[in-house]
């Protein structure tokens, strides 16, 4: 919900810091510079929204930190397929790919296609100092902004004073979570250092999602006499868990078809894919390991009493894979998913429901081909460099400029090595050698390559390198004075792609053509204190943004270099009015929103060759429409009680038909996705393309309606508990496409509308001290009601009724955790 509206600390760049330049976070939080753009209630004319560290440690327990959002107007966050960090995150019906989100000022969204894997940063929920919200364009100083909006995660920081806590947490499903947190406080000498470590595992709500988390951050600061102050922080969390395939979620009637499996548990945790092998080892085609570090080097110097510099240079360097099962042709590939069309699978089960790994292993062991399936490991390693620097000056009382620069230099690595023969001899990857075009690799004119006998750790399906440079510049000023505030800012920035591929290009061809796209934004806003209670405010924006490296410049970036002829900027443009009420113990906002978006790549995907392989089409030209209204209430009426309150209302829809290429899940231009035929090339006259008639339904995949009541009461001195119910509603289907063969045209029809529900959720806290130590225990009830709904869904675009609906996923029941801590 909205802070309240403390001011932060400012640094001292003058006394009269207006606007957007006061809430410029380059401040010395407890003797640590943290870089990031926060919005202050009656100042920055955007909508925005507040969740403070109390919040988080009082309401978070075992769940995914996306999830304290959800009484956010706007934002709609699920757990998706239900495995550890598997969670997504939309706002004002944008996907991830559209919502920027910061730490510490610091943009983590993935480089290549915009989404953001919460799995990464499971230690973000104990590090958290505050997060906030700025739905549309927002306040954030970088060079390329978010259309849906932003959320900005500021970490904690060194602390003044010597000490530390220790905590330990336990909940439902083997949930277990141990930390510690230490400080040296400010030293003499100037310098303060802050850790903390922690672990997290357990079984996993869902079946067989057994997961395991290391958390660790560091932070080191010193001053550097009155003018310099440098610090030092880093944070990761290495983690593996087991998933459940996003495809592998059944239809409504699928989901009842598997209750003789459970055992008296709920349906909606059955795991298609969950099994062992023939020793009765543990077995999975969805398994994730994963480590992605960032440090930052932040430096701010205080040239005088009227300006500042505030520069931060990070570094991310992932490394890990996700299982992909693989085959000798399409049918043994996708044998692997658990579901099809919402289906289950019964290519490889056992009668107790499990997937009978056993079964592939005999099935190999049984060829004299080699193995017929097989797993691999499929690396996505990165090392991202970045370096983020703003300037600001106050030219006059109330007249406040600050410009900057944004750099950004990403490689990432994408190798697919096999990890398990299951039992087979050797494995050939003729699927994918066979598709080697040899005017690119003069290796496919050899069969001794197309027939090679492969083994544990060779490279299969892809080998590549992405590569992508941004370079940008931003500025923006700010005029403060008597009751309004207002500010004009521009951004300008470059982006250079392209691709280096060492399995369908021999060295000579290795190297794709650079691709190179210019983009910027300009946006204004003016706040109006009316009086000393009642504001309003208005801000307009235009975007223009690169489009992404994967399913934008490169339609199929795994596979080919050939480069996108349609890509173009995407584009936005945006306006908002609002207002506000700050009273002594009430706080009301109320804003109503536009948002055009045009020129979006997008892809989706769906079954061919009798429901048995994915095929994937990529959409381009495509608009839409995102309108609403959101209301935010906060009311404090005694030191005792706190009240809380949103509506969202939401109208978001498709704004025109799009043109959509089809490609088979080996990443192949296809001519028929009835008979799999492959086109000659990508963008080919051959190649299948058809007009896609969507204009004026509804966007899916996110509820349109949302609401959210609750509240905590303070009962004795050392004792609050508190509740929140959430409700949700108009959640359309999203959509993938039915099997077609032909080219032309394909009208969709109006998605599946979602039945609304809603979860209550209960707290409490309890306050003590053990000697001269404070303690705290902490509960958490998610779902009380142990109500199960459906909060993610697909139709295939033309079967809109219930039974049609697919890859149908539903929240969880009742789950909780508990949780003591001990500071000291």
């Amino acid at each position: 919900m909205q802070a309240y509206g403390k001011r932060q600390p400012k640094a001292k760049v003058s006394s009269d810091s207006t606007a957007v330049a006061d809430n410029e976070m380059s401040v010395m939080l407890k003797n640590i510079t943290v870089t990031a753009s926060r919005g202050v209630a009656r100042k920055t004319p955007i909508a925005m929204s507040d969740v403070d560290r109390r919040e988080v440690e009082n309401k978070l327990g075992n769940n995914e930190l996306p999830e304290m959002l959800n009484q956010t107007p706007g934002v709609y966050a699920t757990k998706n397929s239900g495995a550890y960090g598997d969670s997504k995150l939309n706002m004002r019906g944008f996907q991830s790919s559209n919502v920027a989100v910061m730490v510490n000022g610091v943009p983590v969204n993935d480089m290549e296609h915009g989404g953001l894997y919460w799995s990464n940063w499971g230690g973000l929920g104990e590090m958290v100092r505050y997060m906030q919200t700025q739905r549309g364009l927002g306040a954030s100083k970088v060079s390329v902004p978010s259309i849906g909006g932003t959320v900005n995660i500021v970490t904690k920081t060194t602390d003044s004073k010597r000490g530390g806590y220790a905590t330990y947490s336990m909940g439902n499903d083997g949930f277990n979570h141990v930390s510690a947190s230490f400080s040296t406080g400010l030293t003499k000498s100037g310098w303060n250092f802050s850790m903390l470590f922690g672990k997290k595992w357990g079984d996993g709500y869902i079946q067989g999602t057994d997961f395991s988390d290391y958390d660790y951050f560091f932070a080191v600061s010193k001053r550097l006499g009155q003018h310099h102050q440098i610090a030092l922080t880093g944070f990761g969390s290495p983690q593996s868990h087991y998933q459940r395939n996003q495809y592998d979620g059944l239809s409504v009637e699928g989901w009842q078809d598997v209750k003789r499996f459970m055992g008296g548990k709920s349906v909606y945790r059955y795991n298609p894919t969950y099994g062992f092998g023939k020793n009765g080892e543990r077995k999975s085609s969805a398994f994730n390991f994963y480590h992605k570090p960032q440090f930052s080097l932040n430096h701010i110097w205080f040239i005088d009493d009227k300006s500042s510099l505030n520069t931060a240079l990070y570094m991310s360097i992932g490394h890990g894979y996700g299982s992909s099962g693989q085959g000798i042709n399409s049918a043994y590939a996708n044998s692997w998913y658990g579901a099809a069309n919402g289906k289950l699978r019964y290519d490889f089960r056992h009668a107790d429901g499990t997937f009978a790994y056993d079964q592939v292993q005999e099935l190999n062991e049984q060829s004299d081909a080699g193995s017929k399936m097989v797993m691999t490991q499929n690396f996505n390693d990165h090392i991202w460099y970045g370096l983020l620097s703003t300037y600001t000056r106050q030219f006059a009382k109330g007249l406040d400029f600050y410009a900057g620069f944004d750099m950004r230099s990403y490689k990432g690595t994408h190798t697919a090595k096999i990890s398990d023969l299951y039992n087979g001899a050797y494995y050939t990857d003729l699927r994918y050698r066979s598709s080697v075009n040899p005017a690119n690799n003069a290796a496919a004119l050899d069969p001794n390559w197309q027939y090679e006998k492969l083994s544990v750790g060779d490279v299969v399906f892809r080998d590549y390198d992405s590569h992508i440079v941004q370079h940008g510049v931003f500025s923006q000023l700010e005029y403060s004075k008597d009751r309004i505030t207002a500010f004009v800012s521009g951004t300008l920035a470059t982006s250079r792609y392209w691709r280096y591929d060492r399995f369908y290009y021999d060295e000579a061809h290795a190297k794709s053509d650079t691709k190179n796209f210019a983009s910027g934004s300009i946006k204004g806003g003016l706040n109006y204190n009316i009086d000393r209670y009642n504001n309003v405010f208005a801000n307009v924006g235009y975007i223009s943004r690169a489009p992404f490296f994967s399913g934008g410049v490169f339609l199929m970036s795994q596979s080919s270099n050939e480069i996108n002829k349609d890509a173009v900027n995407e584009k936005a443009f945006s306006f908002e009015l609002g207002y506000g009420l700050r009273y002594k113990w009430l706080y009301v906002a109320l804003n109503a929103y536009f948002t055009k978006w045009m020129d979006k790549t997008t892809s989706k995907s769906g079954y061919m060759n009798n429901n048995t392989e994915l095929y994937t089409m990529s959409m381009t030209g495509v608009n839409a429409k995102h309108m609403g209204v959101e209301f935010d209430v906060v009311a404090r009426p005694t030191p005792y009680v706190t009240l809380k309150g949103m509506l969202s209302l939401g109208n978001w829809r498709w704004d025109n038909n799009a043109t959509a290429y089809f490609y088979n899940s080996a990443t192949q231009p296809l001519a028929n996705i009835t008979t799999g035929a492959v086109a000659s090339g990508v963008g080919a006259p051959d190649h299948l393309k058809f007009t896609l008639n969507q204009d004026g339904i509804h966007v899916g995949g996110s509820a349109q309606t949302t609401a959210a009541i609750g509240g905590d009461v303070k009962l004795l001195k050392m004792l609050r508990i508190g509740a929140d119910y959430t409700y949700y509603a108009r959640l359309y289907a999203d959509y993938s496409l039915p099997t077609y063969g032909g080219g032309g045209e394909l009208t969709l029809k109006e998605p599946w509308r979602v039945p609304a529900a809603g979860q209550l959720d209960l707290n409490a806290r309890y306050d003590f001290n053990i000697g001269s130590c404070r303690a705290s225990i902490f509960g958490v009830v998610k779902n009380v009601l142990n109500y199960e709904y459906i909060q993610d869904a697909f139709y295939d675009g033309t079967n809109n009724g219930w039974k049609d609906a697919y890859r149908v996923f539903y929240a969880f029941g009742r789950t909780f955790s508990v949780k003591l801590k001990i500071a000291f």
